[in-house]
């Protein structure tokens, strides 16, 4: 008989986790294991600030699919951009863009998130994100190459709106993104003599009426005190009107040159959701506490593309896309994919939240640890602490470890890397929305491809 096919769609905390588990628990004649994902890589997504700032190496949070000594998986280079669940085939478009169908027993749906966007006029064409490797490595050359070209610009219009910049997000991401990026301009200007520091201005704006809400009012505060003492303008209640290659619109009508906008503004669920036809909340797929989609045979989903109810919290309460939650639920839905190929029992999810910790480089941090509300040293040493435990590999750690030693000695370079290379790398090429079929679209794909004809 041939083996049970376990397909996991997604190579993040939630995917990589489960995978790693079914290596560890299942025997190699016991089921075939494939994992589609378009890196071989799991991006430790936290960290990706600090390497736009330059203080890791991008290699230092990408941790490696293939070192494990249970490494057995079959992966496949690309993204599933389409699911028939009755007829149990997941289409995936590979990196060379050849369309396959990949037929299972049994799927694990983990393919994350996106970055949120809106109507707004020129903001795919404009906007950098900050959801992959490649994204941070190359805003940090183009941070960089903002100073070199105001240096060498006698055009004082041209200089000022290059060394202005703005962020979009109030959350973890685009706070933390504003703080280490602004560390690394403070750092920086101290080698361009011919620049006048105060020119250099950074704007965090959010449409919510807090920054970081999920810390409370008075750890928002203190991270939002820390912003402005190093000369960062938050503006909260505020967005973007219309976005352009050499400024930007805000929503209270004032208009900033710039030539750097980054948006940070939340994530949704992956359009892989959409093509399933199946129930959503908000976006997300519509999940019992076991991670199982109700009337569906086999069909399990986690992570950020899953709303799965939070039993610590009770009600009607969802876990937050959290890498957190993610984690553990990888481990989670793996021992209940095997329990169900054995015929057991499935268990129920159930995680209470840890707490949170923000990173603002340098020695500037806030944490809330299990409720305890921490500043400064401490909540540094708890949030550098946590990172460098959730990192799955000795070879990460230790790359991470040495990378931030070696910053606290020596400080930041401020090389431009050449990634750039006169090609764009705005949102628009970065996100794929375009590339998902829809569930009818599935339908007749699958149907094409198991007719006699083909």
């Amino acid at each position: 008989m041939t083996r049970p096919r376990i397909l996991v769609v997604g190579a993040g905390f939630a995917g990589v986790g489960c995978v790693r588990r079914l290596e560890r628990k299942l025997s190699p004649g016991e089921a075939d294991i494939t994992l589609v994902t378009p890196y071989s890589y799991q991006l430790y997504l936290p960290l990706l600030p600090q390497v736009a700032s330059g203080v890791l190496t991008p290699q230092s949070i990408a941790l490696s699919l293939r070192r494990s000594k249970k490494y057995r998986t079959r992966i496949i280079p690309g993204g599933a951009i389409g699911v028939d669940l009755k007829a149990k085939v997941c289409v995936v478009r590979t990196i060379t863009d050849k369309i396959v169908d990949e037929r299972y027993d049994y799927i694990v749906l983990a393919p994350g998130s996106v970055t949120r966007t809106f109507n707004i006029p020129g903001l795919v064409d404009h906007a950098y994100g900050m959801k992959t490797l490649a994204e941070a490595a190359y805003l940090r050359d183009h941070v960089i190459s903002q100073l070199d070209l105001a240096d060498a610009s006698d055009d004082p219009a041209e200089r000022a709106s290059r060394l202005q910049f703005v962020v979009v997000g109030g959350g973890y991401a685009g706070t933390e993104t504003a703080a280490c990026l602004q560390r690394l301009t403070h750092g920086a200007i101290k080698r361009y003599p011919r620049l006048d520091p105060s020119l250099i201005r950074w704007h965090l704006i959010d449409i919510a009426p807090k920054l970081m809400p999920e810390l409370g009012d008075k750890l928002g505060r203190s991270a939002q005190e820390i912003l402005a003492r190093r000369g960062i303008e938050v503006s909260l209640g505020v967005s973007i009107d219309k976005a352009a290659a050499e400024e930007v619109t805000f929503t209270d009508g004032r208009v900033v040159p710039t030539h750097t906008l980054i948006w940070t503004a939340g994530v949704v669920a992956s359009p892989l959701i959409a093509t399933l036809g199946a129930e959503t909340v908000r976006g997300r797929l519509a999940v019992n506490a076991e991670m199982h989609l109700p009337g569906e045979d086999g069909v399990f989903a986690l992570g950020d593309a899953a709303a799965v109810p939070d039993r610590a919290k009770g009600d009607d309460a969802v876990c937050p896309p959290t890498a957190q939650h993610a984690m553990r639920q990888g481990r989670h839905v793996a021992d209940n994919v095997i329990a169900t190929l054995r015929n057991q029992p499935l268990t129920p999810y159930v995680h209470r939240d840890l707490g949170l910790v923000v990173d603002l480089g340098g020695r500037d941090a806030v944490s809330k640890p299990l409720g305890i509300e921490l500043r400064g040293l401490a909540a540094q040493a708890v949030a550098r602490g946590y990172h460098w435990s959730a990192l799955r590999t000795n070879v990460a750690k230790t790359r991470v470890l040495t990378n931030w030693t070696l910053n606290a000695l020596a400080g930041d370079d401020f090389v431009r890397t050449g990634f750039q290379s006169r090609r764009p790398a705005k949102l628009k090429d970065f996100e794929y929305p375009d590339h998902y079929l829809t569930p009818d679209e599935v339908r007749a794909h699958v149907a094409r491809a198991d007719s006699p004809q083909q």
